[in-house]
């Protein structure tokens, strides 16, 4: 019987692409989605953080989310390692990648390692095309991006 392989990363973008910055995420997301060739990276480019996630994350080692922030100095690039916060009930467009950790570590008791990717956007009415800020931060925040991937990917590989 074949083994089959888990994520030992999964990329969530988030974001509503015809909101302007807010995209960020989700096209991010889907650009890795269309290059990915790793058997140990899973893409999820969704428009908002969801509950059903849960599934997905509990059997990741690491986990990317790629989101546009509101608050900050518009092109700000921004990475931070995500910690569980209070899972209380919530409606969904209020769901935080520390909301959706806390509630993996609730309901199957693992609890991967997160990070939280983010370009500081300006402009977040109708509109498909990204601030002049949120564009020019495009380029550093892939090779962050990469830069995760590699080091994560090639941890796990050191693990097993």
């Amino acid at each position: 019987m074949q083994e089959v392989a888990m994520p030992q990363i999964l990329v969530i973008g988030y974001g509503n692409p015809l909101r302007g910055d807010d995209g960020l995420g989700w096209t991010v997301a889907a650009e890795l989605f269309r290059q990915n060739r790793s058997p140990g990276l899973e893409i999820l480019p969704c428009h908002q953080l969801t509950p059903e996630l849960v599934s997905i994350i509990r059997e990741a080692e690491t986990v990317v989310f790629i989101d546009c922030a509101h608050e900050g100095t518009p092109g700000e690039l921004g990475c931070v390692e995500v910690q569980p916060g209070p899972s209380q009930p919530t409606f969904t467009h209020d769901l935080t990648p520390s909301k959706l950790l806390a509630l993996t570590c609730e309901l199957f008791g693992v609890c991967p390692k997160a990070y939280l990717l983010s370009i500081c956007g300006s402009s977040f009415g109708p509109g498909e095309t990204f601030s002049e800020a949120v564009t020019q931060g495009l380029a550093d925040l892939r090779i962050k991006l990469h830069q995760l991937i590699d080091q994560q990917l090639g941890c796990a590989g050191a693990r097993r």
